[in-house]
């Protein structure tokens, strides 16, 4: 199976400006999802998609490559996140199989990466995308109705009250992204009904998206460094 490992990163963010750029612990934020893959067994190519030449610069500089600049068109806003990939997929269309790496997972290593890969291989699967077991479960969670009452999250859940009795449920971490190219293409989507969930532990699923995120990230990074 040839992989090619896609990182999109654009130049515009809201919360945390130029965040793909900004340094984490001596170096970009970028870097740590390059480097990252560039040290996984089974990916052949590493590519960064981007509009930013700042950006490209500093890709090309922790070791991936820049083959095209993404048109402005697919770095908006409301850019929906496979489009990028799909755009990616036509302009080196030569790989069975895709892997999308966003840099807002660094706390990702290349054994989540090299995991999921044999992990999609040895189950036969299309597809599959990283998630972790979630910190509050939804049966314990409620919604308001237009008089302020409280309603279940979950219907007709059954009464638990111990959290040891609770089912198992898992949020997409947004770390790891995997599927054939060919059913990608068709499926225009990472997840389908026959798209595996691959675990991750929580404390490498930190999702970068806000300035509390980011002082988390550097507080996690500096706990492992002491």
């Amino acid at each position: 199976m040839s992989l090619l490992a896609i990182i999109p990163a654009r130049g515009g963010s809201k919360e945390i400006p130029r965040k793909n750029i900004k340094t984490l612990a001596g170096k970009p934020l970028i870097a740590w999802t390059i480097e990252a893959a560039l040290q996984a067994q089974d990916v052949d190519r590493v590519i960064v998609s981007t509009e930013d030449k700042e950006i490209a610069a500093i890709a090309k500089q922790f070791g991936a490559e820049v083959p095209f600049m993404r048109p402005l068109s697919l770095a908006r806003d409301d850019t929906p996140g496979i489009a990028p990939v799909l755009h990616a997929i036509e302009q080196i269309p030569d790989f069975d199989w895709v892997l999308l790496l966003q840099p807002t997972s660094p706390l990702r290593c290349v054994d989540d990466i090299n995991g999921i890969i044999d992990f999609c291989r040895r189950k036969g699967a299309s597809s599959a995308v990283s998630i972790t077991e979630v910190s509050q479960h939804p049966f314990w969670m409620y919604q308001r109705d237009n008089q302020k009452r409280l309603q279940p999250i979950v219907p007709n859940r059954p009464e638990i009250t111990r959290r040891q009795d609770l089912p198992n449920a898992y949020i997409i971490n947004g770390a790891l992204y995997l599927a054939r190219t060919d059913w990608l293409v068709e499926n225009r989507d990472f997840i389908g009904p026959e798209t595996l969930g691959y675990v991750m532990s929580p404390e490498r699923s930190v999702d970068l998206d806000t300035p509390q995120d980011w002082r988390w990230i550097e507080f996690l990074i500096e706990e492992a460094n002491a």
